[in-house]
């Protein structure tokens, strides 16, 4: 006799869409080295270096007995560890997720490295580099995907998700409940303004 298979759990086969990870993977990698060159741009400009594209897609540069070398790590580090955290907040949006995005893009960088200099990268310094990049990458990028997760969400008014449930109110701290229930009689054996306003009144068509 067949066994029967388990249905899908709901939302399974929607959750991680093959075509959505590679799509967002590009776009990573894009930002990728966009942030790289708009980086390196500037830091040669204003320290007087000749620019090219050895500089992105090499490893020669990245050395730690040179002032330009530790320059051009501190720039990988910045581009990949705080900027990569930053569009990785924004288009993934998911913690668990985070390590993953962030390791496939350093490794593809990595791999173009390679094809690019048709050589594996030898520099102990540009390997500390990556690690680095790619530590700061999944710290900074789970902290604010953790902190985008826990923000509060606000639907026609009123707090949904959060540490609160009810619509926030307009009274002050120190409002009666009994005002917003002006006709209630007082508890204490009095009436309240509203009844002797209506009493008044009778008094007086009488």
């Amino acid at each position: 006799m067949a066994r029967r298979r388990r249905p899908p759990r709901a939302g399974a086969l929607t959750e991680l869409p093959p075509l959505k990870i590679a799509s967002q993977i590009a776009i990573l990698q894009a930002l990728y080295y966009f942030a790289a060159l708009v980086l390196m741009l500037f830091t040669t400009l204003v320290a007087g270096m000749p620019f090219s594209f050895d500089l992105i897609l090499g490893w020669d540069r990245v050395r730690g007995d040179t002032t330009q070398g530790w320059l051009m790590a501190f720039v990988w580090l910045l581009n990949g560890g705080f900027c990569m955290s930053v569009a990785m907040v924004i288009l993934v949006a998911r913690s668990k997720l985070v390590p993953d995005f962030a390791l496939t893009i350093h490794f593809l960088h990595l791999l173009f490295t390679c094809l690019y200099t048709r050589s594996l990268p030898r520099n102990s310094m540009w390997w500390f580099t990556m690690l680095a990049s790619s530590a700061t990458a999944v710290g900074l990028g789970m902290w604010g995907c953790r902190y985008r997760e826990l923000q509060p969400v606000f639907f026609l008014g009123g707090r949904i998700l959060g540490s609160g449930t009810s619509a926030p109110s307009n009274r002050g701290p120190g409002a009666r409940e009994d005002a917003l229930h002006p006709d209630v009689e007082d508890g204490m054996g009095g009436s309240s303004t509203a009844g002797e306003y209506e009493m008044n009144q009778i008094k007086t068509s009488a």
